[in-house]
């Protein structure tokens, strides 16, 4: 092997988390192994979102070295499934410890069968090195729920490997011989062989860099769920490579608002002209509308039916359909809030209450006859407009333990519950 794939392993580094979950009416902790990779000199490590989020409350990476050394969160982003952790460098300065970082390629110039190395920790089997090739370097892949319950996979299409990726190499690199890194490695297809997928180099780069800056990335959402024209551009009487198909429009939603309907063909965008004709080419352009500024206008030119028109729609801040979470031990009682995205999703009215997560058999909540996916609204008569005002009440409650008139939304059916002491 070269001295540069030599250098990239010693900048794979392991990692371990301790995190938080909300889970069947309790506060939990649950410890997970994943991989990472070392990308600047002050410590900054790349890894998979899904390894460490924000619900990590510990973080330790151990080096080539096999020193251990603490870390902590810089950002995350489910979207890509990206996060940044770094090293404590105090601590490295103190324990007079060493690292090295790798450098990125360019994911762009990778072909079908080009030769690559997927580096990680694999069921805890520090710096393992499987080899393979790029077997599709355009692949769409959209997970719904594919970071703990989170979204991912809209905004980019990945890199297909058949090099061997197992549970612990998520967040490790996928490598060129030379050891330029470029992918991070996020998943396999459970039950299939040598089917791995790869965030690409080039936005793993720039999602790290804005992570670093931000802590976030803010996208722009519109509300169109896009779809491929393939073979179904003779029914609207268009050329071939014309225009995005309007799958679906999500309620009370910006495109929404503006008009757009489910069946409409979106010729223009901010009158460039949009080319979705097959499904590898819906995620960037889905990219492009995420990366507009917030509360910016977007003029579709779009064909409906035998019509030509131009709606206008302004983007408002892209939000998960997950919301935070929390547990209130004594209850008995975990939930999350509702986010403007599940409520839309979910057809409700709007986004105040929380959602049951779970209760545990044998506490008041339970007791109550509440149970998972039931949404609380009211507590007395007060409305549960944000997750705060219940820890207020729960704060209340523990001060002067009472009963608890709650109101809560079952199968679109409101009804009443009674926490008792």
């Amino acid at each position: 092997m070269s001295r540069g794939f030599n250098r990239l392993l010693d900048a794979v580094v392991r990692i371990d988390v301790r995190e938080i979950t909300f889970e069947e009416g309790a506060q939990r902790f649950t410890g997970g192994i994943g991989s990472g990779v070392i990308i600047s000199a002050n410590g900054l490590i790349l890894t998979n979102a899904h390894v460490a989020s924000s619900k990590a409350v510990e973080i330790s990476v151990t080096l080539s070295s096999l020193e251990r050394v603490s870390a902590r969160l810089v950002g995350w982003d489910h979207w890509t499934d990206l996060a940044v952790i770094r090293l404590d460098l105090e601590e490295v300065r103190r324990r007079k410890l060493s690292f090295t970082s790798a450098d990125f390629g360019d994911s762009e110039s990778l072909t079908p069968g080009q030769t690559v190395y997927a580096v990680g920790t694999p069921y805890g089997l520090t710096r393992t090195v499987t080899r393979g090739i790029i077997s599709n370097n355009n692949r769409p892949f959209e997970d719904s729920h594919g970071v703990g319950g989170y979204e991912t996979g809209s905004f980019n299409n990945w890199l297909q490997t058949d090099a061997a990726i197992n549970p612990g190499n998520s967040g490790g690199p996928l490598v060129t011989e030379d050891g330029k890194v470029i992918g991070i490695n996020s998943r396999a297809y459970i039950g299939a062989e040598n089917l791995g997928f790869a965030i690409p180099a080039n936005i793993a780069r720039r999602v790290s860099a804005d992570l670093v800056l931000h802590g976030a990335i803010t996208r722009s959402y519109l509300g169109l769920v896009p779809g491929a024209l393939q073979d179904l551009e003779r029914f609207y009487a268009l050329a071939a490579n014309t225009g995005l198909l309007v799958r679906g429009v999500d309620p009370d939603s910006p495109a929404a608002r503006a008009g757009l309907r489910p069946g409409d063909v979106v010729l223009t965008l901010n009158g460039q002209k949009l080319d979705g004709r097959f499904p590898e080419q819906l995620s960037p352009i889905q990219n492009t509308i995420a990366s507009l500024p917030v509360g910016s206008t977007v003029r579709l030119g779009l064909k409906r039916g035998g019509q030509n028109l131009e709606l206008s729609a302004v983007t408002e801040k892209l939000e998960s359909q997950v919301g935070d979470e929390w547990a209130f031990a004594k209850w008995g009682l975990s939930v999350q809030k509702v986010s403007r995205a599940f409520a839309r999703a979910n057809r409700l009215p709007d986004a105040s209450g929380v959602i049951v997560l779970g209760v545990q058999p044998g506490y008041p909540a339970a007791e109550a006859g509440l149970g998972g996916g039931d949404i609380i609204t009211k507590i007395g008569s007060e409305p549960i407009t944000e997750l705060d005002k219940l820890k207020k009440i729960y704060e209340a409650y523990e001060a002067k333990p009472e009963p608890q008139l709650i109101e809560a939304q079952r199968n679109r059916r409101i009804s009443l519950y009674v926490i008792k002491p």
